[in-house]
């Protein structure tokens, strides 16, 4: 926080209730490996609590007992709040933890927490998705929520990038996405292995010759920090505004309710004036480490 103002809204203290605080149990009641070290696991509440609504783009703090608490984002159906999925990769104490969680098993949630992907006001618009990597967990549920809007939207572009074809996410549901004929669907890889005949180059590569109309798209990005700032270059070169762009940050989320600071960009909370962030409100501070 070196040098840097806090905003008025971040001086003060949130009035917030104890359930912000404290977490409700769930049951792990399914769990998918998605690639050799990234999953999914769908939780379920333990008794009569249901699970809160939550808006494409917000996250949840995962607590496992007598191991810690971690941000992660909501990667479900925002139109099936009953089924709470969480994609992640095993990183860290905590997801390795989480890793080794099987059906049955009890965890603590927190949440929904943050900003969400504005969605509804981006109607009649272009929509761009940039995905990188894990980044696609977080986009997944406003591509549920499009395709389920979709006479609401003009085109509406995946662009999908990972290292190798093994580490691509929902593989079936990206096929049954290509197989759309309302949906375009664009997807590369760093390094080809095995059979892969499909592109080759990071995601920004695709974002040049992507059939969408600059004057009347926004764009949704999510992934590695160095990949989502060259591709938000890419998009301005394409004419794509910076007050048409959102990307999801990632910071150092300790509390997920703005009361421990550790999450502070500048003059912003992440965790609760993000995740989601449009373009020009933190062009001055996206790619610094510590501001």
């Amino acid at each position: 926080m070196r040098g840097s103002a806090v905003s008025p809204q971040a001086a003060q203290a949130p009035i917030l209730s104890l359930d912000a605080f404290r977490p409700y149990r769930c049951r792990v009641a399914g769990r998918q490996q998605e690639n050799d070290d990234t999953f999914t696991v769908e939780l379920t509440p333990v008794g009569a609590r249901r699970h809160a609504a939550f808006a494409p783009g917000q996250f949840n703090m995962l607590y496992i007992f007598g191991v810690g608490e971690i941000p992660i984002s909501i990667s479900g159906d925002p139109a099936e709040p009953d089924r709470l999925l969480h994609t992640t990769r095993a990183v860290g104490v905590v997801t390795r933890a989480m890793a080794k969680l099987r059906e049955g098993d009890v965890i603590g949630v927190r949440g929904p927490f943050g900003t969400h992907w504005p969605l509804e006001a981006l109607q009649g618009k272009d929509i761009v998705i940039v995905a990188g990597g894990i980044g696609l967990a977080p986009l997944r549920p406003a591509l549920y929520y499009l395709v389920a809007h979709r006479k609401d939207y003009e085109r509406v572009v995946l662009l999908y990038g990972a290292r190798t074809p093994e580490d691509l996410l929902y593989r079936s549901e990206l096929e049954r996405w290509r197989a759309r004929f309302d949906l375009e669907v664009y997807v590369t890889v760093d390094r080809a292995t095995g059979d892969w005949r499909g592109n080759v180059g990071v995601v920004t590569t695709l974002i040049p010759r992507a059939p969408f109309e600059p004057r009347n798209a926004a764009a949704l990005i999510c992934g590695p920090e160095i990949m989502m700032r060259y591709a938000v270059q890419a998009l301005q070169k394409r004419g794509v505004d910076a007050t048409q762009t959102w990307l999801s940050l990632e910071r150092n989320m300790k509390c997920g309710v703005a009361m421990c600071g550790h999450c502070q960009l500048g003059p912003h909370i992440v965790c609760r004036d993000g995740p989601v962030f449009r373009m020009d409100q933190i062009e001055h501070f996206f790619g610094r480490g510590e501001v």
